[in-house]
């Protein structure tokens, strides 16, 4: 391609290796923060999309007659694509240009969260959740690698917690917007909201975000890194979230996939082989990574960074995060709406207080990181999860008073402000520079994968407790036969607590209970409060692994801060 000559022709390559074109939109100051707000509402559309669907689930549940393995799909599956795609995404941009990645993400984003919001069925709401994924997946390192090309200095620094806040804070507020638009006009406005704020982004881009490029790295293009890694991350996420329909080991039943079947009287179930598969390829994509960097060709995952121990052990603590995150978004609004019997609303307004102690607490973090370091803040941040999830799964009682409840989500809160908000900076500090984009990359992909095993695992701990706990609770109930106690077990784990409500009524099929009604629903709600405490337990497991990870980069970081005799 040839290019016009001229003092002012050609590119202009910018301190980290990226290049600009010259006469983009965005190269005064002003037009810069202008970009950055641009930017920050394209990452609060996606990030916001991977809450807001919690709190509204139950209703989800209720309309489109969702089983809980097809509700955990909804939640995990757009965290899968999200995390199988980001790293490939993420060189695309430095190849085509990040606003035209931005641009066509967006579109993507919008034109699943229209097919979402118009969803009839399960196969189309968890089929729009996976275009939504792709589309996200371009958004987001666009995004991150536009402002990192567009920022120097100080001002690189305020961009950096901006972005920081939006995405600690964006994810936070998510259940109360989830609520009060179910509340106000329909779950499948959820979903709409995006067009609007898609829009808005499409129009931003085009007048104030500057066209970006990195530098394009080896050769050729890594198709068979993405392959291999978004096969091997299906397969593992898939084991975890059909365990329980489809059983740990043994078949429960027939399983028909694109017209083959695998039959219940085989003697081992999908869910292990998925697993080890899934675990071989995940094996097989680290070493083809190896190789193309040992032949000089362009590798979706740069393992040379694993190297640096906080990057790696940062990473850790990344993964812990957003899975002990998303584990309590995904099983806590089913325990507040079915079992606790709360509204919509007002289950979105208990959540919010993750969002006030987010929000409390992300002013203070950069303060308390001058004093004490990013690595301190993020260990203390952990510690203050850590004691929030513990308090939360002591406390999940359908008779509990609301403000007992919200105590522990504030204190969740807090910490998660000021763990998230340190986290990126830590997971960084010791990369060199002409690493930071793949870098940066790497622990978003973490992140994702983090969301959504926590989602699967949330799920499945959540069936296996109330398979566990819900016949301990029916054994005691007067004139309730082991078949019917059977029938309510089951009606319970597939509609993920959404027959509570109704046997409370004495409505529909369970009309038949007749007087013993209350008495079964209380033993239902009783049982699902237990489950979900041994759920949010789980989830709290995540965060005791993070933070072991967080205080092995805290450790690491004074050594190698402290002065050299």
């Amino acid at each position: 391609m040839s290019h016009p000559t001229g003092p002012h022709a050609g590119r202009r390559t910018t301190s980290n290796g990226a290049s600009r074109s010259p006469e983009q939109p965005g190269e005064g100051p002003r037009h810069r923060w202008a970009a950055l707000g641009v930017l920050a509402a394209a990452l609060a559309m996606i990030v916001l999309d991977g809450t807001i669907v919690g709190v509204a689930l139950p209703r989800i549940i209720d309309d489109l007659e969702l089983h809980l393995t097809e509700a955990q799909w909804v939640n995990s599956l757009y965290a899968m694509v999200f995390a199988a795609l980001l790293l490939a995404s993420g060189r695309l941009g430095d190849r085509v240009g990040r606003r035209l990645l931005l641009v066509i993400g967006v579109l993507v984003f919008v034109g699943g969260s229209l097919a979402a919001g118009s969803a009839d069925g399960p196969t189309m709401l968890i089929a729009s959740r996976a275009v939504q994924g792709v589309g996200g997946a371009l958004v987001l390192p666009a995004t991150l690698s536009t402002v990192n090309a567009t920022f120097r200095g100080r001002d690189r620094a305020t961009a950096f917690g901006v972005w920081g806040a939006v995405m600690a804070g964006t994810a936070a507020i998510g259940p109360l917007l989830g609520g009060w638009l179910t509340t106000i006009a329909d779950w499948r406005w959820i979903f709409y909201v995006n067009v609007p704020i898609g829009v808005a982004v499409l129009v931003g881009a085009f007048l104030v975000v500057p066209e970006t490029r990195g530098q394009k790295g080896g050769r050729g293009v890594d198709v068979d890194g993405v392959l291999l890694s978004g096969a091997g991350m299906a397969l593992v996420v898939f084991g975890l979230i059909e365990a329980t329909a489809l059983g740990w080991w043994r078949p429960k039943d027939d399983f028909s996939l694109w017209g083959l079947t695998w039959p219940q009287t085989w003697p081992v179930s999908p869910v292990p082989v998925a697993l080890l598969v899934g675990a071989a390829l995940l094996m097989i994509f680290v070493r083809w990574e190896l190789h193309r960097a040992v032949v000089g060709r362009s590798a979706l995952l740069d393992l040379t960074l694993f190297s640096v121990p906080t990057f790696s052990w940062g990473n850790l603590t990344a993964m812990a995060v957003a899975a002990g995150e998303f584990a309590l978004v995904f099983v806590l609004p089913l325990y507040l709406v079915n079992a606790a019997g709360m509204s919509i609303m007002r289950a979105g307004v208990v959540l919010a207080a993750m969002a006030f102690g987010a929000f409390l607490a992300g002013s203070s973090a950069r303060v308390l990181a001058e004093r004490w370091s990013a690595a301190t803040v993020v260990v203390g941040g952990l510690v203050l999860e850590l004691l929030g999830l513990v308090l939360l799964a002591l406390a999940t009682r359908p008779d509990l008073s609301t403000w007992l409840m919200v105590v522990p989500l504030v204190v969740y809160g807090v910490g998660l402000g000021l763990a998230s908000a340190q986290l990126t900076s830590t997971v960084l500090r010791d990369v060199p520079p002409e690493q930071s984009g793949s870098a940066s990359a790497t622990q978003s992909t973490v992140r994702q994968i983090g969301s959504a095993i926590g989602s699967a695992v949330a799920g499945t701990s959540l069936a296996a407790a109330l398979a566990w706990v819900l016949p301990r609770q029916l054994d005691g109930i007067p004139h309730l036969d082991p078949g019917q106690a059977a029938q309510l077990q089951s009606a319970v784990i597939d509609s993920a607590g959404g027959v509570i409500p109704m046997v409370r009524a004495g409505a529909g099929p369970f009309a038949q209970l007749g007087d013993a009604a209350p008495a079964v629903a209380r033993a239902l709600a009783d049982g699902f409060g237990a489950a979900t405490g041994i759920s949010v337990a789980m989830a709290a497991g995540f965060l005791a692994l993070g933070l072991l990870g967080a205080i092995r980069v805290a450790v690491v970081a004074r050594a190698t801060d402290q002065p050299k005799d």
